[in-house]
């Protein structure tokens, strides 16, 4: 089967049209090797053809997404159910609104299974799903999942989350894995844009990627993964992943570190040395030279065929600055407001509340989710002891302001009370039916 994630659909990266179609195209050619391989059975040298498709959250970028996304995502799909292939998916932070997902319009209309704590079996495994729960809530899970069919070769679970032993993990796999009432052969997992596998008491874990660059970091190639599940000599189950690539819009990625003495010139210069034809150019700075205007560079890049570029200057955010460079450089306003960050001196929760609603990666609708989150857990540590409340007496604990209900496996959030009265900004979390 394919494994994939990650693909963010209808994400407007630097503000890009052509980024966003970017994103749905990257899903399409998922499907579409879906489609190909379960028509050929190219996808092994045994000729098997592929089984189903795994999505393991964060199809869509945001929980609104525009029509034309929507429809290019109905688009495919139906394009899977034509060819056989089931659509297997979780939901992830980005896309979850509250009360019925989108995945579940999907799974109306016939075209794709949502994973939960019931066995989904395709072929000789069976498949489970946890859709993306907030930290300050996981306590509450208790990983109770249904026993698979006696003739189940294989188990594996999809699941969306930063997990252990991987990068930015704050969800702990070894821990999920001892309270699961199933005993899992791999974890299928989403959120994390960068690949990766391990193993983790005897369990695969592994990560597919994201489809498209989701940020300047994601420099390797994109792709999706490969799993096949089958018994060994002895009986029992193996798990094996490979990775496929996929071929996406090129970043050109062009370092430059300038001498003394060097310019806008000499950066002008490695960016001529890259094909930029159609490609998205990024370029950084770094060194002892002289003040660069980053719109120069840009200039120049569209000039060379790229589709846009962006510049980031590492001296004027307190790098190697030289003397003549300005403190404030309005090309990289996020700069500005990172040094008058350092300024402040604010607490550790601060400074991940700040992070956080300046974080490009964090959708706009899931902001209030992720400070609610980060205010929890310091209330839950005691860290916000000492400080000062507003007037009005300390606040009522209720026993059920936090509370995670699971039905089914798929993690729904219970709204906690509050003396504020909600806000209608188009930026809040709606439901899927108020938004039809």
């Amino acid at each position: 089967m394919i494994h994939t994630g990650d693909t963010h659909v209808g994400y407007r990266q630097y503000h890009s049209p052509e980024r966003r179609q970017d994103f749905l195209d990257a899903f399409e050619a998922v499907v579409d090797d879906a489609v190909e391989q379960r028509s050929t059975g190219s996808r092994t040298e045994s000729d098997d053809a592929v089984d189903a498709l795994v999505h393991a959250g964060d199809l869509f970028h945001d929980r609104r997404p525009d029509l034309p996304d929507l429809l290019g995502v109905l688009s495919a799909l139906r394009r899977l159910d034509a060819a056989d292939v089931p659509f297997l998916a979780i939901v992830g932070n980005h896309e979850a609104t509250r009360g019925s997902q989108w995945l579940d319009l999907f799974e109306n209309l016939g075209l794709a299974t949502r994973l939960g704590a019931e066995p989904t079996v395709v072929g000789d495994t069976a498949f489970y799903g946890l859709d993306h729960v907030p930290r300050s809530r996981r306590d509450d899970l208790d990983y109770d999942f249904a026993s698979p069919p006696d003739d189940v070769g294989a188990t594996a679970l999809v699941a969306h989350g930063l997990f252990t032993p991987f990068a930015h993990a704050d969800w702990d796999t070894e821990e999920l894995l001892d309270a699961a009432s199933v005993d899992f052969d791999a974890v299928l997992l989403g959120d994390n844009h960068v690949p990766d596998t391990a193993q983790v008491e005897g369990t695969w874990v592994t990560y597919c990627g994201s489809t498209e660059r989701a940020s300047a970091d994601e420099r390797d190639a994109r792709g999706y993964n490969l799993v096949e599940f089958g018994p060994d000599a002895s009986g029992d189950a193996t798990v094996d992943i490979r990775r496929r690539s996929l071929d996406t819009r090129p970043f050109a990625f062009v370092d430059v570190e300038l001498a003394e003495g060097e310019g806008v010139e000499r950066v002008r210069e490695r960016v001529r040395e890259h094909d930029l034809s159609d490609a998205v150019a990024v370029v950084t700075i770094t060194g002892d030279g002289d003040p660069v205007t980053p719109a120069a560079i840009e200039d120049a890049a569209v000039e060379a065929g790229a589709l846009l570029a962006r510049v980031t200057d590492h001296r004027a955010v307190g790098g190697d600055t030289v003397d003549d460079v300005p403190a404030v450089d309005f090309a990289d306003p996020d700069a500005a407001v990172r040094e008058r960050v350092r300024e402040m001196d604010l607490s550790s929760l601060g400074r991940r509340l700040d992070e956080t609603v300046r974080d490009d990666a964090v959708a706009d609708s899931n902001v209030r989710e992720r400070v609610a989150s980060a205010v929890g857990d310091a209330v839950a540590d005691d860290a916000l002891d000492g400080l000062s409340t507003v007037d009005g007496g300390d606040a009522e604990d209720s026993d059920d302001a936090d509370k995670q209900s699971v039905d089914d496996g798929r993690a729904t959030d219970t709204e906690p009370e509050t003396d504020v009265e909600a806000d209608t900004d188009a930026d809040e979390q709606v439901s899927m039916e108020d938004y039809l």
